[in-house]
């Protein structure tokens, strides 16, 4: 699976009594999938996933799911404290036709997890995994920090493609990369622009619904039409036109769009080796000047526009505008989702046009100073 580009980290929206708000999150993936984003991480650490049962986390994933462009990368976080959980997770995902999970390391038995238990942990679920493995280092919220050693090892594992590194280091980026450049390379599906292919894209229905009628269709009963009126078959010409119905313009318009979209995309494809990803907005430009091929960043769930910006500045060899761009945002990130986590990223997706809400308890809600600074902080930073 290609990685490159900027993914959100998206939230999970509640009620205030704390039920999950689906219409909520259907509506912020809608607006993530019109922008230019490359995809979302689903119940990653800013989805507050540890905050979900095993139910709710498949019907927050199915939500997700029914909600994006098809072109927009879906990737599930699916960390467990146990292979068995995790896989369970991981099946569920590729029922959904996501396109990768994000796997943590386990965390109450950290301290009694030495590197060959770790190195079973991920190897174990990989092995068992229908959709391909990302490894997620993030010592913020886990008490162990994957080893580079580990990585280097990990990334020969046929079905572990990346790594999400959130420790904020560039020196673990780019040490990530040097270790892993000798990992198989990989022959993945790309669209004729070399961006990648998604599962969803992938399963496009051969043929267009029922209650579409197909532009070949039109076509070919407006030329019967007209051959029939040619030879003055006047019920021969009406019985084509009545074939297809009333051709009025938006029927057309359906019909056109329905055809374009039915079949699977054109593909080539393309080598890839084993990928690093950023997972601080803050060291976004370093990470790509240092070998990451993009970012999966929770202030991208709030912001997502000012991270891409970053993004295709690099892409374009415009390092001052790249530049210009980082420094813009370093002040927000840090204080937003630095500091104040989750809470902070929400109330900043309320504030920039996405629903964000408070946080599950026992994670609190920020206070009106709080607010105040957050507003202040993303005044020049608008989505």
């Amino acid at each position: 699976m290609l990685m490159e580009g900027v993914f959100a980290a998206i939230s999970t929206p509640f009620y205030s009594d704390e039920r999950i708000y689906f219409r909520k999150i259907e509506a912020n993936v809608a607006h993530y999938s019109r922008s230019l984003l490359a995809g979302l991480v689903v119940l990653g650490s800013t989805g507050e996933a540890v905050s979900l049962n095993d139910a709710e986390s498949r019907d927050v994933l199915r939500a997700a799911a029914q909600a994006a462009a098809p072109e927009k990368i879906l990737i599930a976080g699916v960390g467990r404290e146990s292979v068995r959980g995790a896989v369970a997770l991981a099946e569920a995902a590729a029922e959904l036709n996501y396109d990768a999970v994000l796997l943590r390391p386990p965390t109450y038995y950290a301290a009694n997890l030495p590197a060959p238990a770790m190195l079973n942990y991920f190897d174990s679920i990989a092995d068992r995994s229908p959709l391909p493995v990302i490894l997620y280092n993030i010592p913020k919220c886990v008490p162990y920090q994957i080893p580079i050693e580990l990585i280097a090892e990990l990334a020969h594992h046929p079905n572990i493609v990346a790594i999400k590194d959130s420790s904020g280091s560039v020196d673990r980026i780019r040490a990530a990369v040097v270790a892993t450049r000798n990992a198989p390379k990989r022959t993945v599906p790309v669209t004729q622009i070399f961006e990648a292919v998604t599962a969803r894209m992938l399963s496009a229905p051969s043929e267009p619904p029922a209650s579409f009628v197909s532009a070949a269709s039109l076509a070919g009963a407006a030329k019967e039409k007209l051959v029939a009126l040619k030879g003055h078959d006047f019920s021969r010409a009406v019985n084509a036109a009545e074939s297809i119905g009333p051709l009025g313009p938006e029927r057309r318009r359906l019909a056109v769009q329905t055809e374009a979209t039915a079949s699977p995309p054109k593909t080539r494809t393309r080598e890839v080796g084993f990928q690093v990803l950023c997972g601080s907005a803050s060291t976004l430009l370093e990470s790509l000047q240092d070998g990451a091929v993009g970012g999966i960043l929770g202030f991208a769930a709030c912001a997502p526009q000012a991270c891409q910006e970053i993004y295709l500045a690099w892409k374009d060899h415009d390092p001052a505008l790249a530049a210009e761009k980082q420094n813009r945002i370093l002040a927000a990130n840090q204080r937003i989702v630095g500091d104040l986590g989750i809470a902070g990223i929400k109330y900043a997706c309320d504030f920039n046009g996405y629903y964000g809400g408070r946080p599950r308890a026992p994670l609190l809600g920020l206070t009106a100073d709080e607010k105040a600074e957050t507003e202040q902080l993303l005044r020049e930073i608008r989505n």
